[in-house]
């Protein structure tokens, strides 16, 4: 089990370093001009050892000219001149193959999110894949910027430094060696215990970050209900449990320079005693002791850094990972090898063909039953039924979000898993029941349905949409900012944009999530009469919770437990369809009854 863990853990770091030199590879230039500035630097580096050898046995010793003195001392601050300049080219070159990895991670991975098909979000938590993206891809560039830059100049240092131990001093670069195994065995064993609760801090940190995301994003609604308090000693729990993964992983680090350091200083220390008396006894010079205490120190600030970057490293290993599971991610919506191309002009036939559905997660239940229909070009169709009965999940099996278990969905006569669903999608626009507004300004949210539109055909569709009015209202008029999910919009003014977006996408199927719930009676009156323009010539399917507003459509198709029960327009339902009559009778008979109470209030009232 231990061989196959370990084999594992092999397979894992092969593939992490092999995504990355993928990312590195367009960057060769620079790589290489790294590469050989921190060359340079190291042998410059460990050449400073020989110049003060040269500067305590002919600068110092006996006998030693000024001139000699000086010389020394020019070459050695020639080789420090030299030092600055490698280390200002290594260090901008790798700071810069840093932050450009890092951005273009960042890129390759949100561009695969977003094409994902939606079910793949249904057991993925937002707040963790917008850490993945942002928290984990700025520490791989901290590690490739930095900590990859000083284990590879330390590792030239190390083995560098070990070639001129042996060439100063065979003797004492023996009693250095000793230390070696006990300070490689450490990092081996406690670096691989500080990837794996580096792996776990930062999911921890995720799930923390997703917490906030969502008390933020309903702040309302946490205030109205006064769960403040609560979602106060939720949040700390989630704190608290990162903070103590990350004081496991920090105290494995810990222990790990502890060791190092008096294992390294501890042979320093040793080589020092044998040295001191070889110059006492006149065997070696005093230049010599120098220049090997020089290496001795260098080698073991080598062990040492390379024993505090060890960590980073795999820390880094584990945000590869995370991140090389999101870009390993399989969408399981594709375009097909050779796909079917829309002949034009497109007129917007739609087809159910005894269409069968179920959800991943609910591969038993069926959400969907032998669904056929008919839509045809430029007709209205509306989806009722209660909830649960299937009518926004023919909404995105139309979008090509899922694709049908069974039966087939054609679009003007072709099965849309035959089309590209980026084509197929161009055609299609939508107006949810509760609209999405993005970050940014009104108007770049209307150009949302079409991004190539001219302010002139963003406030047409506004206008079309009775919303230039409250629009030209607003403080800075359509370059008015919404805020975060268009929170300084009331829920009326939210949905009129989104309908403008939708008149601007000017598609051949429109598919409308009872668009005007969210209006007032004025506003959905106005709003009704811009949808009947708009619906006129296009194919429009209408999901309706209210059956008032579906009343004058082409036909109503009526959904029960995701069957379709009975079809036909709201007169003939009324007679043939008694799930559809009982529905009717209760909507119609309350709003009746509405009507009538608030008509008897002023005389009730004129009464007293």
């Amino acid at each position: 089990m231990a061989d196959q863990g370990g084999d594992e853990r092999g397979k894992a770091n092969i593939g992490v370093l092999r995504a990355m030199l993928g990312f590195l590879r367009p960057y060769r230039a620079q790589v290489l001009g790294a590469s050989v500035a921190l060359v340079c630097t190291a042998a410059i580096t460990l050449s400073i050892g020989q110049g003060l050898r040269m500067l305590v046995d002919s600068g110092f010793a006996s006998g030693a000219t000024e001139d000699a003195l000086n010389q020394a001392l020019l070459l050695f601050m020639g080789m420090v001149v030299l030092l600055a300049f490698g280390t200002f080219i290594r260090f901008y070159l790798v700071s810069w193959i840093g932050e450009r990895v890092s951005a273009d991670l960042r890129k390759a991975v949100f561009a695969h999110v977003v094409t994902l098909h939606p079910g793949f979000f249904e057991n993925q938590l937002s707040g963790d894949i917008q850490s993945r993206i942002t928290t984990d891809t700025s520490l791989l560039q901290t590690v490739i910027g930095s900590s990859v830059s000083i284990a590879l100049r330390n590792a030239l240092m190390f083995f560098g430094g070990l070639i001129w131990l042996f060439i100063t001093n065979p003797k004492l670069t023996g009693v250095v060696l000793l230390s070696v195994p006990l300070v490689i065995g450490p990092i081996l064993i406690f670096g691989r215990r500080v990837r794996s609760l580096s792996r776990s801090s930062q999911d921890k940190i995720a799930s923390v970050g997703s917490f906030v995301g969502e008390a933020v994003k309903n702040i309302k609604l946490v205030q109205a209900f006064n769960h403040q308090q609560a979602d106060r000693a939720t949040f700390d729990r989630h704190a608290e449990t990162a903070f103590d993964v990350a004081i496991v992983r920090i105290r494995q680090r810990a222990w790990l320079t502890t060791i190092v350091i008096v294992l390294v200083l501890g042979a320093v220390t040793g080589m020092l005693w044998v040295g001191g008396h070889d110059v006492l006894a006149g065997r070696i010079s005093a230049g010599e002791l120098t220049a090997f205490i020089f290496y001795a120190v260098m080698v073991a600030a080598s062990v040492g850094a390379i024993s505090e970057v060890y960590g980073d490293l795999q820390r880094a290993a584990g945000a590869a990972e995370r991140l090389l599971e999101l870009l390993a991610a399989e969408n399981r919506i594709l375009p097909p090898a050779q796909p079917v191309l829309l002949a034009q002009p497109v007129r917007g036939e739609i087809a159910f063909d005894a269409v069968d559905f179920a959800y991943a997660s609910r591969p038993e239940v069926l959400a969907i039953k032998q669904f056929t229909l008919n839509v045809p070009a430029g007709s209205s169709l509306a989806l009722v039924g209660s909830s649960g009965a299937g009518k926004s999940t023919m909404i995105d099996l139309l979008l090509r979000f899922y694709d049908v278990s069974g039966g087939a969905i054609r679009f003007d006569d072709v099965d849309i898993r035959d089309l590209d669903p980026a084509e197929l999608r161009q055609y299609i626009a939508m107006v949810p029941q509760q609209p999405v507004l993005f970050t940014g300004t009104v108007a770049d949210n209307i150009r949302y349905g079409r991004a190539d539109a001219s302010d002139e055909d963003i406030e047409a569709a506004a206008k079309a949409a009775y919303a230039h009015e409250f629009i030209e209202r607003l403080p800075e008029g359509y370059q008015s900012f919404v805020g975060e999910g268009g929170v300084r919009l009331s829920g009326g003014q939210r949905q009129r944009i989104a309908i403008a977006r939708a008149l601007l996408a000017d598609p051949r199927l429109l598919l409308l999530d009872e668009a005007t719930s969210a209006l007032d009676a004025e506003s959905e009156y106005q709003v009704q009469k811009a949808l009947e323009r708009l619906m006129q010539g296009r194919t429009s399917i209408v999901i309706a919770h209210r059956l008032a507003t579906v009343i004058n459509v082409d036909r109503i198709a009526v959904l029960d437990h995701g069957e379709l029960v009975a079809c036909g327009r709201h007169s003939e339902l009324l007679s043939q369809s008694p799930l559809y009559a009982r529905w009717a009778s209760l909507q119609f008979d309350e709003a009746n009854h509405q009507a009538s109470v608030a008509d008897e209030r002023p005389l009730s009232g004129a009464a007293q």
